[in-house]
């Protein structure tokens, strides 16, 4: 069976796509970028400030599934600019402690222009 994830607490996604699918017992996001859902706004203009951001959206959609940080298995990431990867690198590692397979690349163009996405496997 799939069911949708939905929360308000993380931003709507902006096209024809769900914030999150469970199957099984798996948990797959979609990329989450740094919009603040209380004001829809992205609101960091800075690597520091989007990642944080993307890392309170995920956490709102791990919990709405019923999963948190450590139960993530496989991450993949996205930045702007590979020179931000320290710092972008120095906030992810406060929340995915449990250290899960990653994949980290840099593109060219992100929705809206940001600086990172990031979209997750978890474990229910």
């Amino acid at each position: 069976m799939i069911t949708k994830v939905y929360t308000k607490e993380a931003p709507e996604a902006i096209g024809p796509y769900s914030q999150a699918i469970i199957c099984g017992n798996m948990l797959f996001t979609s990329g989450q970028i740094p919009i603040n859902p209380a004001s829809g706004n992205i609101e960091a203009e800075d690597i520091n400030g989007q990642t944080t951001q993307v890392m309170k959206n995920i956490a709102a959609v791990l919990a709405e599934a019923g999963t948190s940080f450590e139960k993530v298995v496989k991450t993949t990431c996205f930045l702007k600019d590979m020179g931000d990867f320290a710092a972008f690198n120095a906030i992810y590692a406060e929340y995915f402690t449990s250290k899960p397979a990653r994949s980290c690349v840099a593109v060219k163009t992100l929705p809206k222009d940001v600086l990172v996405e990031v979209e997750v496997i978890a474990e229910i």
